[in-house]
């Protein structure tokens, strides 16, 4: 079937061929969640329309719309959240899921009302629902047709009085450059895949005697067994890829656009796994600049934690804290090839 798809500027463009009306672009109204088929023509066929300004009155030189003291407090460099009754906690329907509090700040203190989010592994859509609350454009991207299902139905229960709009994509994170527009990204913000390290049974060390056959032991947490899901690759192979989408990822983002990383390190047969160094050099390889780490201090939200390494081996708990990796696009990049 030959449709037609409306540009930013409201004109039409003819020849677009997609397999349904709906295909490649984004139906009119929020929220809504694109189921697109990753067979169809790439590049400009696939560009979704969805806005990127600011829709606020704030300063030309202000990166957000917060007031001076919100600022202060977020100049601090240990942040801890709580989780509210919209998040998801179960380990069955979504592994690895951050709180709506923590994507809210992120949203907030890196953009402004009307400019647009990516995640480009969308999970359970924690960030489209922190970006409808502060009335951001948002759009997720996850190979799982489970995950964007379950945004969809996530982002539905939101308050629709904001003008901005929320879109999932069912689509590898690879091809995340042929939807948007170049410099339309403000904020990069996700937790991706951790390598292949929730790729095995889980033995639950880290739980007391007593807890640690619960219903998550001997259980594989990874996302999916798809080739292309990250979360099956080793660690070297995952930064190589790693690396090659978010070289693809930079000329979306505006220049001084933040791009910020959810990730912990992990342990693996006795040896701590640094994923967020790993994810470091990677990033600075391809032309991000780090810009600030942050600490997600999570001791108010575990629990019933075991003695681990007693009394040779001192291992810090990972359950306890993760990193913020707080990059920007430098404002005069060279854009490298990966390396």
């Amino acid at each position: 079937m030959i449709t037609k798809a409306k540009t930013k500027t409201g004109k039409i463009k003819k020849g677009y061929k997609a397999k349904s009306a709906t295909h490649g672009f984004v139906r009119e109204g929020a929220p809504a969640v694109l189921l697109t088929d990753v067979t169809q023509e790439k590049a400009h066929t696939r560009l979704l329309d969805i806005d990127f300004q600011r829709s606020c009155q704030c300063k030309p030189t202000h990166i957000n719309c917060l007031p001076a003291k919100e600022w202060m407090k977020s100049q601090i460099g240990v942040w801890r959240f709580f989780y509210e009754q919209r998040d998801i906690r179960d380990k069955s329907v979504h592994p690895a899921t951050f709180p709506i509090a923590l994507a809210k700040k992120c949203t907030e203190l890196f953009t402004h009302k009307g400019e647009l989010v990516l995640d480009p592994f969308v999970g359970s859509g924690t960030t489209l629902v922190a970006a409808a609350d502060g009335d951001r454009n948002a759009v997720g991207f996850d190979l799982q047709a489970k995950y964007v299902s379950l945004c969809k139905g996530r982002i539905s229960q939101q308050q629709m009085f904001n003008s901005s709009k929320q879109v999932a994509v069912c689509d590898d994170a690879r091809n995340i450059s042929e939807y948007l527009k170049p410099e339309s990204v403000s904020l990069i913000l996700t937790s991706p895949p951790y390598a292949n390290l929730l790729n095995r049974k889980r033995l639950n060390k880290s739980r007391r005697g007593d807890q640690r056959k619960n219903d998550q032991f001997l259980k594989v947490e990874q996302y999916s067994q798809d080739t292309r899901d990250l979360g099956t690759l080793a660690v070297e192979e995952y930064s190589r890829e790693m690396a090659e989408i978010y070289r693809k990822l930079l000329p979306l983002l505006k220049p001084r656009g933040h791009c910020v990383i959810n990730v912990p390190d992990m342990w693996w047969e006795n040896k701590r796994i640094t994923i967020h160094v790993s994810l470091i050099e990677v990033l600075r390889n391809v032309g991000y600049e780090l810009r600030n780490i942050i600490i997600w201090d999570r001791t108010n939200i575990v629990n019933q934690i075991g003695i681990f390494g007693w009394p040779s081996n001192y291992i810090t708990m990972g359950v306890t804290f993760e990193y913020l990796l707080d990059f920007w696009r430098p404002p005069h990049e060279v854009i490298h090839e990966a390396q």
